[in-house]
This record gives structure tokens, C-alpha cells and sequence, in this order.
């Protein structure tokens, strides 16, 4: 395989976490778009770090990956104690976290 089967691939699933995010509304389902793209990120760099031989590429994918485990406990946990409340988790009617 190729770098450009790799960036195509990283691409589409960020392609598909853009549509998650924007299209969908359940808390949850975004998160899980959000790690998506995040993902995708990851496989681009690593591609561009097995193109050039550097090991920066591996370095930065490890803090997304640091980064993408935060959001997700953090997340989660909100998400939970929304739905512990309010029985949904529809981000267009949690309008609570605005003020």
C-alpha cells in the first residue's frame, strides 16, 4: 500500500466523523464522530511518518491518542450525568451548559 491509500483512508473517515458531527444530534454519536476524526488524523500522520522515516509522526500520534482518551472519559462522564437528569442527550435541547 501506498501513502495514498492510507491519506484516502484517513480522509473518508474523516469525512465521515465531519458528517457525524454536523448531522447528528445524539451526544453521544458526535463523541463518537469526534474519535473518528481523530483516528483519521492518526493514520495520516503515521503515514507521513512511515513515508519520511521520522519518528515525530508516532510521537504525535501518541498525544492524540492521550488527548482522545481524555475527551472521552471526560465526555462521557458529562454525558452521564446529563442523561441522569434529563433522560436525553440531545445536544440542540441541552441549552443548560450555555449559561
Amino acid at each position: 500500500m501506498t501513502i495514498g491509500h492510507f491519506l484516502v483512508l484517513s480522509a473518508v473517515l474523516f469525512g465521515i466523523g465531519i458528517v457525524g458531527v454536523l448531522m447528528r444530534r445524539n451526544a453521544l454519536i458526535v463523541m463518537m464522530s469526534i474519535e473518528l476524526m481523530l483516528n483519521a488524523a492518526n493514520i495520516a500522520l503515521i503515514a507521513f511518518a512511515r513515508q519520511h522515516g521520522d519518528m515525530a509522526g508516532h510521537a504525535f500520534a501518541f498525544v492524540v491518542i492521550a488527548v482522545a482518551a481524555a475527551e472521552a472519559a471526560v465526555g462521557l462522564a458529562i454525558v452521564v450525568a446529563v442523561f441522569r437528569n434529563r433522560r436525553q442527550v440531545n445536544v440542540d435541547e441541552l441549552t443548560a451548559l450555555r449559561h
